[in-house]
């Protein structure tokens, strides 16, 4: 078998070239004559190297043969894999195109149009309506009729003035609001030329040099349209100033309401008519909150943007990051704020189509129904008696620096709020008094609550062993050395606990703070406490919910203040609740904690959500949500002890300092009364200056199945150092208890 050489001079881009046979074999002669030259043919190069001219010729001719026998298998297979290769490509072309354009058409067709067609939303749909706890509407929508103007492009200042002419000329608008500024700014757009001479050459000099900015040269043309140039304008003139003032006033691109109070059927229908030519001016149907009750509750309720306020400025963060448009139509203040989420309305979509005009994709949906715990019967009762207590409290005695009470009924088995108000009393010019709602104050102003806070005081005795239950204790006064002596109302003898809290020992709650401080006390001696004992009463306190935040469902709540002493005094000042401060919802929860055995709950407003019937014929659609009692922790005692606590409070009012306040339920009321030294700034020099006295009362009915509870506090009722107290908490007290439970039996 011959050996295949490789042949000189064959290089690797010679290989890559077409074959030419017969070249090949002229090389390959001329290279085995070259290499016989060199080396003789018939000498021997030995057995691995030996080759011969005809071997080498056989061998070539040899390859070229076979090459020629199976180039066209080789072209056949070629083609047969091209044809297989086109064949997968179009198939795989085929399926996707199948899947395109049959098995996900819709879902491209969609996305086509998303990506093609705009879609724009309407105006803020109207809100939710509000409900009280028996479904009696409280806030509803109502429609208001809206003239509004919205500048088009190309519209000139020359069209705007001759439009707010046509307006004054259509509408009663009125021009009560018209200031000198607006009137002359009127003057200046309508007489540029005129305007523009009262700058002189010298100050156009000063102006050219950067002396002047534009908006000096604009003051001084003010300053020198005169009265008489202004006197051209008769009433129709000066409404149309105003208007002109409506239309340019806020961002150029907003809407600006030009009428939407008193819109007559005649003004709306003839700006409606002249659309076309009014450049601008539309008409629209808005809406406004509707409150069925008047001023009832209206506070809590809370308020809602207008349409050219849109969101507040201190609330632009928040709603932009819920998803909002600056000129979305939101709730601002306590509930309306609060329960954002349900009441906003679902706005209406539209469609841009190519002749520019709005097409209906779906339509807007106002929002979720709420309906509170507030019972509105009750609620209105309370605000009704309050406003003509604190008028008549006023005209009593002793009452110079009193100007406010607060109430709250709730149910301490779940923590609802059935009604709750504050009222405040001002003065005008000529001496008359008139009320104002201070209803926000229940939870945001702090008083000094007294000797209310009694029953969480003696809790502290019973848990650190400073009194046991039966105890007695002599009431005479208490006296550290180089303070006044600290006494109760009036000598009350050798007393128990029940006896201490029927008749509202101070001195009783004296002592047993001395024996919670640890210290040992002599009369006019010095007194050492244990300061940790201030801890130990405030940790008692707040799991009654005094001194924390309740967790009410409103935006805004106020914690009250916490004195920073700790001194011995103070401490005993604290057991009587005269130190630290409270809010009227802080207290009620306190009350409602031990009528309920010391479950502390979180109050609330909210009670149901409903979506909005899909027809008028449904008051409610679907319910989405349902309240649910939270119960926020327990009294850290035993039970044996709150019992007992709870025997004191019943004791107040079926022969103690109570027996009054309960009205015609007292056989089956519990409560306790408080009076409190406060101190107040008379002069506003942020310096507190007088004492008074703040009277208080919380109580609850049944004693033994508590369905309601009752809170009224009167701050700063009278001047201290006096005999004569208001008995304004009694009567508000006994009122609305026999109110109660004429609603409820």
């Amino acid at each position: 078998m011959q050996k295949k050489i490789k042949l000189k001079g064959s290089s690797y881009w010679d290989r890559r070239k077409p074959i030419n046979k017969k070249r090949k074999m002229k090389e390959a002669v001329r290279s085995i004559d070259s290499f016989s030259k060199r080396r003789p043919i018939n000498k021997p190069l030995g057995n691995k190297h030996s080759i011969s001219r005809d071997n080498t010729s056989n061998y070539i001719s040899s390859r070229t043969s076979s090459s020629n026998r199976y180039l066209p298998d080789i072209i056949e297979k070629r083609y047969l894999f091209m044809i297989i290769v086109i064949i997968l490509v179009f198939t795989g072309i085929g399926a996707r195109l199948v899947q395109l354009q049959v098995l996900e058409s819709d879902k491209y067709s969609e996305d086509l149009v998303a990506s093609t067609v705009r879609i724009v939303e309407g105006e803020s749909a109207p809100r939710g309506r509000i409900y009280d706890r028996n479904h009696k509407l409280l806030v509803d929508n109502k429609a208001v009729k809206t003239i509004y103007y919205k500048k088009q492009d190309g519209v000139t200042t020359k069209i705007e003035l001759d439009l707010a002419y046509r307006l004054a000329e259509m509408l009663d608008i009125g021009y009560s609001k018209l200031s000198n500024r607006m009137l002359k700014t009127f003057w200046y757009k309508s007489n540029k030329e005129k305007a523009q001479d009262k700058i002189t050459k010298e100050e156009r000099q000063l102006y050219n040099e950067r002396k002047l900015s534009s908006t000096d040269l604009d003051n001084l043309i003010y300053e020198r349209i005169t009265d008489e140039e202004l006197s051209v304008y008769d009433e129709v003139g000066k409404e149309a100033a105003y208007i002109y003032y409506l239309m340019n006033k806020g961002y150029s691109y907003a809407e600006k309401i030009i009428k939407n109070v008193d819109v007559s059927d005649s003004e709306y229908a003839i700006i409606s008519e002249n659309i076309d030519t009014l450049n601008g001016v539309n008409t629209k149907l808005d809406w406004e909150r509707e409150y069925l009750y008047g001023d009832v509750f209206k506070s809590i309720f809370g308020t809602v943007s207008s349409s050219t306020q849109g969101i507040p400025a201190e609330l632009v963060d928040y709603y932009l990051e819920n998803g909002y448009s600056m000129n979305d139509r939101v709730g601002i203040s306590y509930l309306e704020y609060q329960y954002e989420k349900y009441l906003k309305g679902t706005k209406a979509q539209y469609k841009i189509t190519d002749g520019n005009n709005y097409e209906l994709v779906s339509e807007g949906k106002r929002g979720n129904d709420i309906v509170l715990t507030i019972d509105i019967e009750l609620q209105k009762y309370l605000e009704e008696r309050l406003i003509a207590e604190v008028l008549a409290t006023k005209n009593e005695r002793n009452t110079k620096y009193y100007e406010r009470s607060y109430a709250v009924i709730s149910d301490p088995r779940t923590g609802e709020v059935l009604a709750m108000a504050g009222k405040q009393i001002k003065q005008r010019d000529n001496g008359e008094y008139y009320v104002v709602d201070y209803t926000p104050g229940v939870i945001t102003t702090s008083v000094t609550p007294g000797s209310i806070v009694k029953g969480a005081s003696m809790l502290v005795g019973y848990k650190y062993g400073a009194i046991k239950i039966g105890q007695y204790h002599s009431d005479e006064c208490i006296k550290i050395k180089a303070t006044p002596e600290k006494c109760s109302w009036k000598y009350l003898g050798y007393i128990n606990d029940i006896y201490a809290l029927a008749f509202s020992s101070n001195v009783y709650q004296y002592k047993i703070a001395i024996g919670v401080g640890r210290g040992n006390y002599q009369y006019d001696r010095a007194l050492r406490l244990d300061e940790d004992a201030f801890n130990k009463y405030r940790d008692m306190y707040a799991s009654f919910g005094l001194g924390v935040k309740t967790g009410i469902d409103l935006p805004v709540e106020s914690l009250g203040y916490m004195g920073k002493s700790k001194l011995p005094g103070h401490l005993l000042d604290f057991s009587i609740g005269q130190y630290d401060t409270y809010t009227p919802i802080q207290i009620s929860q306190y009350i409602n904690t031990l009528a309920n055995d010391g479950v502390k709950l979180q109050p609330y407003l909210l009670k149901e959500v409903y979506e909005a019937p899909d027809d008028n014929n449904n008051k409610f659609g679907e319910k989405i949500y349902n309240s649910e009692v939270v119960e926020l922790g327990r009294v850290d005692v035993g039970g044996e002890y709150i019992a007992r606590v709870k025997e004191g409070f019943r004791a107040v009012v079926s022969y103690g300092l109570g027996t009054t306040y309960m009205g015609n339920y007292r056989n089956i009321g519990a409560g306790k009364t408080g009076t409190s030294q406060s101190f107040i700034d008379t002069d506003g020099n942020g310096v507190v200056d007088t004492e008074t006295i703040t009277t208080s009362f919380v109580g609850y009915a049944p004693y033994d199945n508590p369905r309601m509870s009752i809170v009224v506090i009167s701050p700063d009722v009278a001047e201290a150092g006096t005999d004569t107290t208001s008995g304004i908490n009694k009567r508000l007290t006994s009122d609305m208890v026999n109110k109660y439970f004429e609603l409820y039996g």
